[in-house]
């Protein structure tokens, strides 16, 4: 079959498309998938270029909670996959050959549905969606229905940045009513909590560049900050939530940006009636902030660490997908060959970039990929 292979740590040369890797064999309890689409996510550039650092900030290394690391060369990445069951292993039901599913993109470490200690996922301790074919554990495939959905949407809408982003509330407590702000509103998971937020009735604030406005308003967002314009940001905040303090923020940025965004949530204690949270799962402005401590305990600002989520979400997720109120924010679709340009073009994002890029085998092109091309 055709697959992009990461060699090693390093650029997109170390992504090599070979046309002689071996199809995979679903095992017990598997599912072998034709793959028609799989979305591009931040991480994979991180862990190709070995940007997860836990201890020196200068640390190359991949993804590992589990103690030892899980990323092995030749892999094959792409998380976010969709497709259909051609083949099934031992213990499936042959039904299920020929369903469209999603993938819920998680390995996880025990059968636990509340808790996922130890992420790892498809695309990093296993061989993803960026090739033709994928074996995957039948439980964690989906199946999705929706005629209205072509694969690259639902692929756009995978567990990678939706399970996220749906973690980042569900640690946070967001609830109905409260103002939420949402740095990074434009990608992936952003997109993602703009409409969560609304599904579960909270009310979510965007901070994004000022080109990407009138798209964020449409999906869902209450207002939208110029995240070029920090200068004086809690007034700036107070002006469109009528002087309210944020209750919650879903920090996708890091770096100097979080101190201010604490800002909003402490300015007003007596306006509050729930703690100021911040959940953080992405560090795109920088990996190190420097925060005093003293506002933290003293203004009682709780703080949480996100990185993927549980069966429990996923499982929700799927079902929002498939009663249509979850929509996919596709923004393009690149071949498979083509992955180094689609790699280049994620990195710099143009001023009409939002939401997702989906990568599509070659062989299924014509049909999954070219109504999404870029024009």
């Amino acid at each position: 079959m055709a697959a992009m292979q990461l060699m090693g740590h390093g650029g997109v040369d170390q992504l090599v498309y070979k046309m002689d890797v071996p199809v995979p064999q679903p095992g017990r309890g598997q599912v072998l998938v034709q793959v028609t689409a799989t979305a591009k996510n931040n991480t994979d550039r991180k862990a190709r270029e070995g940007l997860y650092p836990t201890k020196d900030k200068g640390e190359v290394t991949s993804f590992q909670m589990g103690g030892s690391p899980t990323l092995t060369f030749p892999r094959i990445q792409g998380a976010d996959i969709a497709g259909r069951v051609v083949a099934v292993g031992e213990g499936v039901s042959e039904e299920r050959i020929g369903q469209r599913g999603l993938l819920d993109f998680n390995i996880y470490a025990d059968e636990r549905r509340d808790i996922n200690l130890t992420p790892d996922y498809y695309g990093h301790g296993a061989d993803g969606g960026f090739a033709e074919y994928v074996a995957l554990p039948s439980d964690q495939f989906h199946e999705v229905q929706n005629p209205e959905l072509a694969d690259a949407e639902l692929a756009a809408m995978g567990m990678c940045s939706y399970q996220t982003a749906y973690h980042m509330m569900t640690s946070a407590g967001v609830k109905a009513g409260e103002r939420v702000l949402v740095s990074g509103a434009s990608g992936g998971v952003g997109t993602a909590l703009i409409q969560l937020c609304r599904i579960v009735g909270a009310i979510p604030y965007a901070l994004s560049k000022k080109d990407k406005a009138e798209a964020l308003l449409k999906l869902g967002a209450e207002a939208v900050l110029d995240r070029s314009d920090m200068e004086d940001f809690t007034e700036k905040v107070k002006k469109v939530t009528e002087g309210k303090p944020i209750d919650a923020v879903m920090d996708l940025v890091g770096g100097e940006m979080t101190d201010a965004f604490i800002d909003t949530m402490i300015f007003d204690m007596n306006q509050r009636s729930t703690y100021p949270r911040l959940s953080i799962a992405g560090a795109s402005g920088g990996n190190l902030t420097e925060i005093m401590w003293t506002r933290i305990y003293l203004y009682q600002v709780q703080i949480f660490g996100v990185s993927h989520g549980t069966r429990e979400e996923a499982e929700q997720l799927v079902e929002w997908i498939r009663s249509g109120q979850l929509k996919p924010v596709l923004h393009a679709a690149f071949k498979l060959s083509e992955l180094h340009q689609a790699e280049e073009y994620f990195v710099n994002r143009n001023s009409n970039y939002l939401g997702k890029i989906v990568i599509v085998p070659d062989s299924q092109w014509d049909k999954q990929g070219q109504p999404f091309a870029l024009t």
